[in-house]
């Protein structure tokens, strides 16, 4: 056998999605071949480039506005792309295994059409779709829960391997998804610790102020951006501290409405928006800062998904300000500050607690690191995802 995975994301575009640029590197460099199927992102890249070993095909795809309504027209065409091209691939290179990165829990549809032609299945379940939808469309996703909780379930049916991100999601697969726990395997989302490499502080990212505050990741209505800058109204409005600047890093569908709602609550000198940036701009942010946040509020998803984020702050010996969320306790552990679930004014506070004690942030921020160090790097994951390749192709063979 050729050993041929085919990757299948839609959410984001690769490179950018790091968790699938890291498992496609894993693969190439274990001696699989990997081809990847994603959407284009707002730059202009190439539709078909090779990265790496990897080789990246890439569809045009405008992101979903006015609601649920525009999810279906996002992934109607999500859809069309990514069927088109996997053919193409089939017919150029037999596939071996499809591996699709939700969300859609649709992509199993097109494994199916490649089924007949000898490959199999795995999927790596990213995210809870039906508690997602619940959480982006309050009051008006329960018809779109139960929509997505039968393609969810369709998909684990048709799943001859599970990668799940955690131990909550593995409950998941092994209960409502009805999987055999047998052919589920954790590769948690884990830093690459070559990309977070500590940097002198540039003073200058402080626009004057005497601390930092930081924020990296996704912007999306359930990403809890809104809170961190309430929070940070309430830190200077209430608690007097007029000495911190926050530096927001990263894109998504709400950015423009974070921008506004920062210049509503009177923050325009206390924040700055700088879009999705370098990993240079990542590493001197991040080794500056003297708290980094996790803003994201507590609902079905958000409490048993593993954020990046958290991690890559503790990659960069940071320490953190979360909601206590459980899967954000088995990341951090004592590395971070835990508000009460959505309590703006707690989470201004426990910034206020870090910032007026140094010797507690370079404590939180060394056993974060050593944390990622000892078993949560994607060294660890990596080596997880490779063992379950190979015995997946042993039993195959």
């Amino acid at each position: 056998m050729s050993r041929h995975v085919l990757v299948l994301v839609e959410n984001l575009p690769v490179p950018f999605d790091r968790r699938v640029w890291q498992e496609s590197r894993a693969l190439t460099d274990a001696g699989y071949t990997v081809t990847v199927i994603c959407p284009m992102g707002t730059g202009a890249e190439e539709a078909d480039v090779t990265l790496e070993g990897v080789h990246v095909l890439r569809y045009p795809l405008r992101p979903a506005q006015g609601g649920p309504f525009g999810f279906v027209r996002e992934y109607a065409a999500a859809m069309f792309h990514t069927t088109r091209l996997a053919l193409r691939v089939q017919r150029a290179h037999p596939v071996d295994v499809v591996q699709a990165c939700n969300p859609p829990d649709l992509l199993f549809l097109v494994a199916l059409l490649l089924r007949p032609r000898g490959a199999r299945f795995v999927f790596d379940h990213h995210d809870l779709v039906p508690e997602l939808f619940v959480s982006r469309f309050a009051g008006g996703g329960r018809a779109l829960y139960w929509a997505t909780r039968v393609l969810e379930r369709l998909t684990f049916a048709c799943a001859d391997g599970v990668i799940a991100t955690n131990e909550s999601y593995r409950a998941v697969a092994t209960g409502r998804g009805g999987v055999h726990p047998s052919k589920v395997t954790v590769v948690r989302s884990g830093p690459d610790l070559s990309r977070f490499l500590q940097r002198p502080p540039d003073p200058e990212l402080r626009r004057g102020k005497r601390h930092l505050a930081a924020y990296l990741g996704v912007m999306g209505p359930q990403d809890g951006v809104d809170y961190a800058l309430r929070a940070l109204h309430c830190l200077r409005n209430d608690l007097g501290r007029d000495d911190v600047h926050c530096i927001f890093m990263g894109a998504g569908d709400a950015q423009q409405d974070m921008i506004a709602l920062s210049e509503e609550l009177g923050l325009r000198d206390m924040v700055e928006f700088t879009g999705r940036v370098p990993d240079e701009f990542v590493q001197r942010c991040l080794s500056t800062a003297d708290v980094c946040l996790s803003p994201d509020p507590k609902n079905p998803l958000n409490d048993v998904s593993t954020m990046n984020k958290v991690l890559e702050y503790m990659a960069m010996g940071r320490p953190v300000v979360s909601f206590d969320l459980r899967e954000a306790r088995v990341s951090a552990g004592d590395a971070a500050v835990y508000a009460p679930p959505d309590d703006e004014a707690e989470f201004a506070a426990a910034i206020d607690q870090l910032l007026r004690d140094e010797e507690l942030r370079d404590r939180m921020g060394r056993r974060g690191r050593q944390r990622i160090e000892t078993s949560l790097s994607w060294e660890h994951s990596r080596r997880a995802l490779v063992e379950f390749y190979d015995r997946f192709f042993e039993r195959r063979a």
